[in-house]
C-alpha cells in the first residue's frame, strides 16, 4: 500500500515518468510483449487522474505499439488544465539529442514507476526469461540510468519474473527460486524503494491504481464510499480489451506463446479481465473497518 500512497500523495502537478516495454519477442517485428502496454497506462491514466504530467517511457523498438495503446486511449475525467499523457521513445544508443531528451527527464521528474520493464542482470544485459541477450539484439534503451540519474527521486516497481527493472529489491529470492532458471543470469540487481510483485504485470499494474484511488478517496473523507475514485483510477473492461486489440493489430505479442493474439502470458484475456475485476470489487468493498 505504500507504493499506492507515494503516487496518491504526490504534489500536484508533478511529472511522473511511467517506464515499461519488454521486447522479449527478439526476432520479431516488432518485438513487444502483450503484458506491459495495458499495465503501464493503467498507471498512467490513475497519475493523470491526479492531476500529473505522465510520461510513458520505452524502447523505439516498442514504440509501435505503445503508441496505437496511447491513441483513442480512454482518458479519466479531470478537471481543465490538469493531467496529461504523452509517449517518449529512446533508441538503443543515444544521440546527442536523445542524450539532452534523457538529463531533461532525469531534472524534472518527481516519481519514477517501473511496470513490465526490462532489467539489466549483475552484467549490465537484460535478459528474456529464456536468458537470451537483449542487448546482444540492439532492442535496449537504457531506461534504467534514469532511475540512477533522477536521484533522490521515489521509484516504484511491478514485476512478474524476476528480469524487470526494480526487481533486484528482492534478488536473493529470485536466485534461489526454483521456478526461475537461471536466475542469478537474468535476474535485474536494480531495486525499486517499493516493489509489486505480481503474477502478470499489468495485474499489479491495476492494483497500484486502485490503491492510489483507495487513498485519494481517504484523504477526500470519503474512505467508506471510493466510488468517484476508483472510476477514475481504474480502466474498465471495455477499455482494455480495446487497447490490447489496438496493440495486437500492430503485432504486439504474448510474451510466452509467441502468438500475435489478445492473450497475456499465456492466459485467456477473459482472465485478466476477472482480474480487473476482482481489483475493482475489492477497492469498492472497501470500508473504514
Amino acid at each position: 500500500m505504500e507504493a499506492s500512497r507515494i503516487l496518491a500523495e504526490l504534489p500536484v502537478p508533478s511529472t511522473v515518468l511511467v517506464l515499461s516495454g519488454f521486447p522479449c519477442c527478439v526476432n520479431e517485428s516488432p518485438p513487444t510483449e502483450t503484458d506491459g502496454p495495458p499495465g503501464a497506462y493503467a498507471i498512467a491514466r490513475a497519475a493523470m487522474a491526479l492531476g500529473h504530467k505522465v510520461l510513458v517511457v520505452t524502447d523505439s523498438c516498442n514504440e509501435e505499439v505503445f503508441a496505437a495503446a496511447l491513441n483513442n486511449l480512454a482518458l479519466p475525467a479531470t478537471t481543465a488544465n490538469e493531467g496529461s499523457i504523452a509517449l517518449e521513445c529512446f533508441p538503443a544508443e543515444l544521440t546527442e539529442a536523445d542524450q539532452a531528451r534523457f538529463d531533461r527527464l532525469a531534472k524534472t521528474v518527481k516519481l519514477i514507476i517501473a511496470c513490465e520493464r526490462a532489467g539489466p542482470g549483475a552484467d549490465g544485459c537484460c535478459y528474456t526469461m529464456r536468458g537470451i541477450n537483449m542487448n546482444e539484439k540492439g532492442l535496449i534503451a537504457p531506461l534504467d540510468e534514469l532511475i540512477a540519474a533522477a536521484e533522490g527521486v521515489p521509484f516504484l516497481a511491478v514485476g512478474d519474473g524476476g528480469n524487470e527493472v526494480g526487481m533486484g529489491k528482492v534478488i536473493d529470492k529470485i536466485r534461489n527460486s526454483p521456478k526461475i532458471a537461471n536466475g542469478d543470469k537474468i535476474g535485474c540487481v536494480v531495486a525499486a524503494d517499493h516493489l509489486i510483485a505480481a503474477s502478470v504485470s499489468n495485474w499489479g499494474g491495476y492494483a497500484l491504481a486502485a490503491g492510489a484511488a483507495l487513498v485519494k478517496a481517504e484523504q477526500e473523507g470519503c474512505k467508506d464510499s471510493p466510488e468517484e475514485w476508483i472510476e477514475k483510477c481504474l480502466p474498465s473492461d471495455q477499455s482494455e480489451i480495446e487497447l490490447l486489440d489496438r496493440c495486437v493489430e500492430k503485432g504486439c505479442r504474448d510474451g510466452v506463446s509467441g502468438k500475435v493474439e489478445a492473450t497475456v502470458d499465456g492466459m485467456s484475456l477473459e482472465t485478466s479481465l476477472q482480474c480487473l475485476r476482482d481489483i475493482r470489487s475489492a477497492s469498492l468493498s472497501s470500508t473504514s473497518s
